[in-house]
């Protein structure tokens, strides 16, 4: 039996974007000192920036269009993250295999949030007028 959602934290795409978050931000914690302000924080807010949308975009239901759009940025934080997370392999700050796989992680999130906004009537608040 599937229970109606009224949080974002009860959305399964969102535990997964503060684990891996989280999961990025403890790598993190081994780039170099040079990169602090650069590549390791970087990371660290595209990676978070996923999370804090979707609590935005749920906050904005009532408005399909506002929370169409949060979807997208976060979905687009994802996209910047994989990117950065790239870089740090490249650098060899991150094993290849930990990248690979938080990428993969990250494809996930977005599909989920794309079938989101592909579908968001499902999600909506219904506003009832008088």
């Amino acid at each position: 039996m599937n229970k109606k959602i009224q949080y974002h934290w009860e959305l399964e795409v969102y535990h997964l974007s503060v684990e891996t978050a989280m999961r990025i931000f403890e790598i993190s914690r081994t780039f170099p000192r040079e990169e602090i302000y650069s590549l390791t924080d970087q990371t660290r807010r595209s990676s978070r920036s996923v999370s804090s949308g979707i609590a935005e975009g749920w906050r904005r239901r009532k408005y399909r269009n506002a929370f169409v759009n949060k979807l997208n940025e976060s979905e687009s934080e994802a996209a910047e993250t994989q990117v950065w997370l790239e870089y740090a392999v490249k650098c060899k700050y991150m094993e290849r295999g930990i990248g690979k796989d938080l990428h993969q992680v990250y494809n996930n999130i977005i599909g989920k949030l794309v079938t989101m906004g592909n579908n968001p009537d499902a999600w909506l608040l219904k506003i009832e007028h008088p």
